[in-house]
């Protein structure tokens, strides 16, 4: 129905009446309030993970892009769709699983999905289509899972070092690297994850995936700028680490500390998107018609209403009421219901463990401050045991009250390169074990180390609730699924490491390591509950 007079042939838009623009408010709150224990996480990561701090941007770049494209909307006959209260439901059961089990990425994602399917309800499949990619966006502001960021920040670490001292020989300095630290004799580098690289890899993609978004070229171009954020990332970040060692070496210590480590790394970032630009005026001058970067990059503005335009107002979407009230309905629920809680068993701290048992003697280690808190442990216990004259066994194991926040046990299979230890082998195996163990057999994971002529067997195994687990997906799988059925997620990780000695039988390594294992286990229970 046109809400004025207005000739024949005019141009005409549409638009939305006062209700529709409170339903969608209505909806949006709603949203927020039925994942709001998942999207309050999520803010805490913002603010407490640097990786993740540009989190805060990616609203405000939805809401811009999509008010961008709001002159397209204008112009369609847009009506809500019933369907969209499919992704409205399936939004609310990626809630209910991260409400019941803890594990916040089900509610961020459910949170996105909520949001799409609110635009379905409210401009059905085709309007929803024309802001898809803004909406999308979306997810970027929802962090990694720990487990992930963990082993993407090893892998970065150890790339970004490897190629930072090869700069640095190019430069004629003597140099050692291993694993993740970098020997320059005088002065040795540790490759942390505040130099891995993922605090240039995150915001660079983001903005890679706006460039893209706004350079008008073929698709080909468009992924390949998004792509080589990687390498683009990878290659600066090895260049910093690289000039660090140099200038450490011609000027000192305080070259990699304190300000001046920072500002290198805000101009190794700046240079970054110097060349991300210079690789968009590349890519616009190949092809048949080349461009300057200018003609096919820039920022559009939604065309204003012109005057004599016919102004007409869309039906009163009844999907769109549907979905603001479930969402509201099963917000209000959640936010009055008592907050579920995960159970912690009681349990003995680590701090109370036996340093003598069955002939063995144990001497406490220690980890350094900084590797425990990116750990995150609760409770850990590591020492060193000894029996008559055989060689040692380490033992260690962390303890987690809860691994449903992100924290979960980290797999030595992804730290021990980086303390400069190459993985010969690595299976899984069980081990027999006698009677007095409690068990039969156990499985484990079986790993042979080396580093130069150092040789050591390692055993490491998942204690979850009960279990013993090798596999880190199954780990998490039960996660899972004990916080929806048992509202738990405590569990530990078992390492074991014995060195092999110069003309030692790896069979007697495995007696050593077998022995140990049985003794261990039925003083475990009392530490570790099931």
């Amino acid at each position: 129905m046109s809400s004025l007079f207005i000739p024949s042939g005019a141009p005409t838009v549409w638009r939305f009446p006062p209700l529709h623009w409170v339903l969608a408010a209505l909806g949006l709150a709603a949203a927020i309030a039925t994942f709001y224990s998942g999207l309050r996480f999520m803010v805490v990561s913002w603010e407490q993970v640097e990786e993740y701090s540009y989190g805060y941007f990616i609203p405000v770049i939805t809401a811009f892009l999509i008010w961008q494209r709001s002159d397209r909307l204008r112009e369609m006959e847009l009506h809500g769709a019933w369907s969209g209260l499919v992704l409205v439901a399936v939004a609310l059961l990626m809630g209910v699983v991260g409400e019941f089990s803890a594990v916040r990425l089900f509610s961020q994602y459910g949170f996105v999905v909520a949001v799409f399917g609110l635009s379905v309800c409210c401009i059905g499949w085709r309007g929803t289509r024309v802001i898809a990619v803004p909406l999308a966006f979306l997810f970027f502001m929802i962090p990694l899972p720990q487990f992930l960021l963990r082993e993407l920040s090893q892998s970065l670490q150890l790339l970004s070092s490897e190629i930072g001292v090869a700069l640095i020989r190019a430069f004629g300095i003597s140099v050692f690297l291993e694993g993740n630290v970098i020997d320059l004799g005088s002065f040795k580098l540790q490759v942390v994850d505040a130099c891995s690289g993922l605090r240039y890899l995150f915001p660079l993609m983001v903005l890679g995936l706006l460039a893209a978004y706004f350079f008008q070229a073929p698709w080909w171009k468009r992924a390949l700028i998004v792509i080589s954020t990687v390498p683009l990332t990878i290659a600066i970040n090895s260049l910093r680490i690289g000039l660090i060692g140099v200038t450490v070496e011609y000027w000192g210590p305080a070259m990699a500390e304190g300000l001046l480590h920072d500002f290198e790394g805000w101009f190794m970032f700046m240079i970054c998107l110097v060349l991300l630009v210079g690789e968009m005026a590349l890519l616009a001058r190949i092809g048949r018609r080349g461009q300057s970067l200018r003609a096919v990059f820039g920022l559009e503005y939604p065309d204003p209403v012109p005057q004599g335009t016919a102004v007409h107002t869309r039906r009163f979407s009844a999907p769109l009421a549907a979905g603001a009230v479930l969402l509201a309905a099963a917000g209000a629920t959640l936010l009055l219901s008592p907050a579920r809680e995960q159970v912690k068993p009681e349990r003995t701290p680590f701090s109370l463990f036996p340093m003598q048992f069955d002939g063995w003697t144990g001497r406490p280690d220690h980890i350094e401050r900084d590797i425990l808190a990116w750990l995150a442990v609760d409770d850990h216990v590591i020492a060193n045991y000894s029996r008559g004259d055989e060689p040692w066994v380490n033992f260690y194991s962390a303890y987690y009250a809860t691994q449903s926040g992100g924290q979960s046990a980290h797999s030595p299979r992804t730290c021990m390169p980086g303390g400069g230890w190459v993985i010969t082998q690595l299976s899984t195996t069980t081990v027999p074990l006698p009677p007095a163990a409690g068990v039969t057999s156990l499985p484990v994971n079986r790993a042979v180390i080396q580093k130069g002529e150092q040789r050591q067997l390692v055993y490491y195994w998942f204690n979850q609730r009960g279990r013993t687990l090798t596999n880190e997906l199954a780990v998490k799988w039960y996660i899972l699924q004990d916080g929806i059925t048992r509202s738990r997620s405590d569990g530990a990780l078992i390492r074991l490491v014995t060195p092999i000695g110069r003309g030692e039988d790896i069979a007697q390594a495995e007696r050593r390591l077998t022995g140990f294992t049985a003794t261990l286990l039925p003083r475990l229970r009392q530490h570790i509950p099931d």
